[in-house]
C-alpha cells in the first residue's frame, strides 16, 4: 500500500488550467481518471490527511503510485478526453454504471437497396435507422408483426432474399401479405423504399396521417362496394390501433426526452432511464455503480450523462434530458451533447406536471433496482471489501488481493486434458480475461503435472511481456508517454502483463506444490499462492504441513469458493465441448455408410446414446435415412463394450444442431 506523500507533486508544479488527470498503480495501470476546471485545486484535495477522505478515495490514493495530467483549452475538451481515457483504460476506481442487460433496438437498413426491418443489439451502423431501445425483444417483434400488415416491407435475411430471387418464388410472408415480395419483382426498389420510409415515419410518431389515410381508403372502398378491400383496410386499421396501444402516451406535446432518476446509499447508486420518443415510452434501462468518491447527486448525474451519451450518434440523443439535479457545469454538458446531436439539447429538472410525475415513477424503479441489487451478496461492495481483507489476514499477504486468478484441470481418464484460468478483480469476475489451456505434454490422468504445465505457460507469458515492456518490471519509463501495458502491434492492453495479487489452484498440497515449483523454476517469488481443497474447504499454502481453516461464515471463504467454482465450471465447459466431439466419433465413426449428418439425425431422434443402445434394430431402421443393414451395424457398434463405456448422456440442440454431452 503506497503512501500518497511519496508521489505528491511538488508545490506549484500543477497548473491551474482545466484538464484531465490519471492515477496509476505500481504496475503502471490506470486506476482512476478525472477532470477538473482547476487541476491544482482538484489534485490537492487528494493529498490531504487520508482520515478526511472518503473510504473509496482513500483506497484509490493508497493503491496509486503516481499521478499525471493533461491540460486542455476548454471544459468541453476535458469532458471528451475524460470519456476517451475511461473507455481506453477501464479504471477500476471510476464510477462504472454497469448496464444490467443488453437492450434490443428496432433497426431499418436504409443503407440497402431493399431495406429490411430487424431486431438488433450491440453497436450501431451508419445508414441504419434505429428505434428504441426497448425492454424486451418479444415486444418489438409483436409490434412489427402487426405493422407488417400495413407496411409490407422486407423482414427476411439476405440469404432468404437471395434464394427466393433465384427460385422466383417468395417466402411465406410474401404469400400471406406481410411482405411486398421485392425479391420476385412484385414491387420495384423505389416503391419498396417508400414503404420502408412510411414504416419509419410511423415508428417516429407521425401516426395520425396514416390512420386518416387508411380510414379514407376504407370508406372509399365501401362506397364503391369493394367490400373485400374495405374489410382488409379495416383490419389494417385495427392493427395500427393495436400497435399504438402498446406505446402509451405519457407526454401530450410529443416530446423527445430521456427521463433519468437515481437511488443512492453511501456505497452504491442505481440509475434508471426511461426513453420517451414522440411522447411515448420506447424503452427502459437500468444501471448500478459503486460510489468511488463522496459525490453529491448533481455530480453523479454529470458522471452518468458522460457515460450514457459519449460515443453515441446524434439521433440517439434527445432534445431534452430530465434529471433529478443539474450538474455543476450543465451548460458545458449541453454544449457537448448539442455538438454531437447537431442541434440544441436542454438539460433540466422537471418541477411539475406529467414530466415530474414520470420522473417520480422512474425514481421508484431506481429504488427497487437498488434494493434488489443489495440482496445479491456477491455484488455488495462492503461484503467484497471484507472478503478481500479476510483473505489478506488469513494468508498473511502484504496487501489485499485485488486481482485473483484461479486455475483448474479437467479430463476424462487422462483424455482431452484442459485447464482453465479465471480472473476476479475487486471480488467480481472479469470474463474478458478468462483463458483456456489445452494440455498436450502430459500423458494419462495426472492433474499435478497438468497444473504445473498450465501455471508455467501462464507465467512464462508474464515474463515475456515484462521483457517486451521493461517499465512494468521496474525499468526505465519514458517520462512523456509513461508506462503503457499495451501490445505495440495491436494497441490493445496486454492482459497477461498484469501480476495477480493471489493465485488460487483447485486442489490440495500436491497441486499447490506443483504450482509453486512452476513459479520457482521461472524465478517468480512475488506472487502469493494457495489451494482450496473441495472435501473440507481447506486453504493450503506452499510448504505448510497444516491448512488454513476459515470459518464457514467467512466472506473470504465464500469468495474463494466462488472463484474456485467458476474456474471449475469454465474448465468443465471447455472439456465437454471437446469430449462430445471425440466421443461421438469413437462410437459411430467406424460404422460404414454413416456420415456426420445421419449421426446427428440419430442422436436427435433418440436423444442420447443410452437410448440409442436400448433401441432395437427395427427402431433404428425407422429413422429417416437409415437402412436395415446400416441399422444392424449401428446396433452392433453401440452394443460393444467400447460403445457402452462411452454411453454418457448426449443430446442435440434442436435449434442449432449442436451436440451436447453431460
Amino acid at each position: 500500500m503506497a503512501d500518497p506523500s511519496t508521489y505528491k507533486p511538488r508545490p506549484g508544479s500543477i497548473p491551474t488550467q482545466p484538464g484531465v488527470y490519471r492515477f496509476r498503480d505500481k504496475d503502471g495501470r490506470v486506476v482512476y481518471v478525472g477532470k477538473a476546471k482547476n487541476l491544482r485545486a482538484r489534485l490537492s484535495s487528494y493529498f490531504q490527511d487520508i482520515a478526511h477522505l472518503h473510504p473509496r478515495t482513500a483506497s484509490m490514493v493508497t493503491t496509486a503510485a503516481s499521478v499525471e495530467w493533461t491540460v486542455v483549452n476548454t471544459e468541453v475538451e476535458a469532458l471528451q478526453l475524460e470519456y476517451s481515457w475511461i473507455k481506453e483504460y477501464d479504471p477500476r476506481f471510476n464510477v462504472k454504471y454497469r448496464d444490467d442487460k443488453s437492450y434490443p433496438w428496432l433497426a431499418v437498413t436504409l443503407n440497402e437497396e431493399f431495406p429490411r426491418v430487424l431486431v438488433v443489439r450491440g453497436a450501431k451502423k451508419r445508414g441504419v435507422r434505429y428505434f428504441g431501445p426497448y425492454s424486451h425483444a418479444w415486444a418489438i417483434r409483436e409490434t412489427v408483426d402487426l405493422l407488417l400488415r400495413v407496411f409490407p416491407m422486407r423482414s427476411c435475411s439476405n440469404g432468404v432474399f437471395k434464394r427466393s430471387s433465384q427460385i422466383g418464388r417468395p417466402c411465406l410472408l410474401g404469400y400471406i401479405g406481410k411482405c411486398s415480395a421485392p425479391c420476385v419483382g412484385r414491387v420495384d426498389a423505389d416503391e419498396h423504399r417508400r414503404i420502408a420510409e412510411d414504416f419509419c415515419d410511423f415508428m417516429a410518431g407521425r401516426t395520425d396521417a396514416f390512420v386518416r389515410r387508411i380510414e379514407k381508403q376504407m370508406y372509399d372502398a365501401s362506397d364503391r362496394m369493394d367490400y373485400e378491400k374495405a374489410a382488409r383496410l379495416r383490419d389494417d386499421l385495427g392493427a395500427l390501433q393495436k400497435a399504438l396501444e402498446k406505446q402509451a402516451v405519457v407526454f401530450g406535446d410529443g416530446t423527445d426526452a430521456d427521463v433519468i432518476a437515481l437511488a443512492e446509499d453511501p456505497l452504491e447508486v442505481a440509475v434508471q432511464v426511461f426513453h420517451v420518443r414522440s411522447g411515448r415510452i420506447r424503452g427502459q434501462r437500468g444501471w448500478v455503480a459503486d460510489r468511488v468518491e463522496d459525490l453529491d447527486t448533481a455530480a453523479l448525474v454529470g458522471e452518468f450523462l458522460l457515460q450514457l451519451y459519449a460515443g453515441e450518434e446524434g439521433d440517439a440523443i434527445p432534445r431534452e434530458v430530465l434529471v433529478p439535479a443539474l450538474p455543476e457545469d450543465a451548460a458545458t454538458y449541453e454544449e457537448l451533447l448539442g455538438e454531437t446531436r447537431g442541434s440544441k439539447v436542454r438539460i433540466r429538472v422537471p418541477r411539475r406536471g406529467d414530466k415530474r410525475a414520470l420522473q417520480e415513477t422512474v425514481a421508484q424503479n431506481a429504488a427497487q433496482s437498488l434494493a434488489l441489487h443489495k440482496t445479491k451478496r456477491a455484488s455488495d461492495l462492503t461484503t467484497r471489501n471484507r472478503a478481500l481483507e479476510e483473505i489478506q489476514q488469513a494468508l498473511g499477504l502484504p496487501e489485499a488481493p485485488l486481482r485473483v486468478e484461479c486455475y483448474d484441470i479437467s479430463n476424462l481418464q487422462g483424455t482431452e486434458v484442459v485447464g482453465s484460468m479465471v480472473v476476479f478483480e475487486d471480488g467480481l469476475p472479469r470474463k474478458g480475461e478468462y483463458r483456456r489451456f489445452v494440455v498436450r505434454s502430459v500423458d494419462g490422468q495426472n492433474d499435478v503435472a497438468s497444473m504445473h504445465e498450465v501455471i508455467t505457460r501462464r507465467f512464462r507469458r508474464l515474463l515475456d511481456e515484462r521483457i517486451d515492456q521493461p517499465e512494468i518490471a521496474g525499468g526505465e519509463v519514458d517520462p512523456e508517454s509513461g508506462p503503457m501495458l499495451v501490445d505495440p502491434d495491436t494497441g490493445r492492453p496486454r492482459k497477461f502483463a498484469y501480476t495477480p495479487g493471489l493465485v488460487v489452484v483447485d486442489g490440495g498440497p500436491p497441486q499447490v506444490a506443483a504450482a509453486q515449483r512452476a513459479l520457482d523454476e521461472l524465478g517468480i517469488d512475488d506472487v502469493p499462492l494457495c489451494g482450496l481443497a473441495k472435501r473440507l474447504e481447506e486453504v493450503w499454502l506452499p510448504g505448510e504441513p497444516d491448512p488454513v481453516i476459515l470459518p464457514r461464515t467467512s466472506e473470504g471463504l465464500y469468495l474463494l469458493q466462488r472463484v474456485r467454482d467458476e474456474a471449475h465450471r469454465f474448465a468443465i465447459t471447455h472439456h465437454r465441448s471437446r469430449r462430445s466431439k471425440s466421443m461421438v466419433e469413437s462410437v459411430l465413426d467406424d460404422v460404414p455408410g454413416l456420415g456426420e449428418v445421419r449421426r446427428k439425425t440419430l442422436i436427435k431422434h433418440f436423444g442420447s446414446l443410452k437410448k440409442l443402445r436400448a433401441a432395437t434394430v427395427t427402431e433404428i431402421a425407422a429413422v429417416p435415412g437409415i437402412g436395415p443393414r446400416t441399422a444392424e451395424a449401428i446396433h452392433q457398434a453401440v452394443s460393444t463394450p467400447a460403445g457402452a463405456a462411452a454411453g454418457h448422456t448426449v443430446s442435440v440442440n434442436t435449434a442449432t444442431g449442436e451436440i451436447q454431452e453431460s
